[in-house]
């Protein structure tokens, strides 16, 4: 029996060591798997083992549905990353409402997720105009304020920490001359909310991340690194316009603790090649 549990645990180290060298000491740094959406759609098994074949070392979802993210429960799901070298730190929860919180936080926790992160102003708040193609919001600011509140504290009673993410709008000013982010920023609790700075959206609204970082130091836990071209479209991280070496330089002040790369259209190339152009992007502009 001991001659047994000896193989057993031999075989175990082994398999431990072997995707550690497979996938590479080295790996750094966070993927929004929405990038690779279509792809993890089709296949996640194959497409996260992919994502940790391209250098990252951990991963935001943007797939949960019906209790399960990609298709497997919170601990297969945490498991299987597990298995690939891969870690879950955070995930876009767009779906949340007041009545599902409990359940989705649950969950969230369970699957090994260290970020809540609201993607958009939830509970049919968020507007989409198909003719302009412009993001908007129904609804006051200070609702909003209020909901990311409650969310804030069931999710901190947990030991989970909850996330707002931009996109433009909330980077100017509404039609009450508010600028969404900064009323957000000023009146929540850090204990309860902080936020996820998308740099692309923030650059594309004419604002500047790094004035963001030392106006409301800390306030800015994780980062989507996503890059624009000259056309102002989404690009490959390094191929783009975004300074992204004067940003990482206010990486304290902003209080950054986790980043992804994202790109939410990859236009001509393929999502699982674009991933590797962004990784080695990172490398060249310093992140690790």
């Amino acid at each position: 029996m001991n001659k047994t549990l000896s193989l057993r645990n031999m075989l175990a180290m082994a398999l431990v060591l072997c995707t550690i060298t497979f996938y590479g000491q080295d790996n750094f740094g966070g993927l929004a798997l929405y990038t690779v959406r279509d792809n993890m759609a089709e296949d996640a098994r194959t497409t996260l083992k992919k994502v940790a074949e391209a250098g990252y070392a951990y991963i935001e979802a943007a797939g949960y549905s019906d209790g399960k993210f990609y298709g497997m429960d919170p601990l297969e799901f945490k498991s299987y990353l597990k298995s690939i070298g891969l870690t879950p730190v955070s995930t876009h929860q767009g779906t949340v409402t007041l009545e599902n919180a409990d359940e989705q936080i649950a969950a969230v926790k369970a699957a090994g997720f260290e970020y809540f992160t609201i993607p958009v102003p939830p509970m049919g708040m968020f507007t989409f105009d198909n003719e302009s193609k412009t993001m908007g919001m129904e609804g006051s600011v200070e609702d909003l304020a209020e909901i990311l509140t409650t969310l804030g504290k069931k999710c901190e009673a947990v030991g989970l920490k909850l996330l707002y993410h931009n996109h433009d709008f909330e980077y100017k000013k509404n039609e009450e001359g508010i600028t969404p982010i900064k009323y957000l920023l000023e009146h929540t609790d850090p204990r309860y909310v902080n936020f996820q700075m998308d740099l692309y959206w923030v650059t594309k609204a004419g604002a500047d991340p790094v004035a963001y970082f030392k106006a409301y130091p800390g306030r800015f836990k994780s980062w989507h690194v996503k890059d624009m071209d000259k056309e102002g479209k989404f690009a490959p991280v390094g191929e783009g316009t975004i300074d992204f070496k004067r940003i990482l330089g206010e990486k304290e002040t902003s209080g950054m603790e986790k980043y992804f790369v994202e790109q939410d259209m990859t236009w001509d190339k393929k999502p699982l090649d674009v991933i590797k152009i962004s990784h080695n992007g990172l490398k060249v502009m310093g992140f690790q």
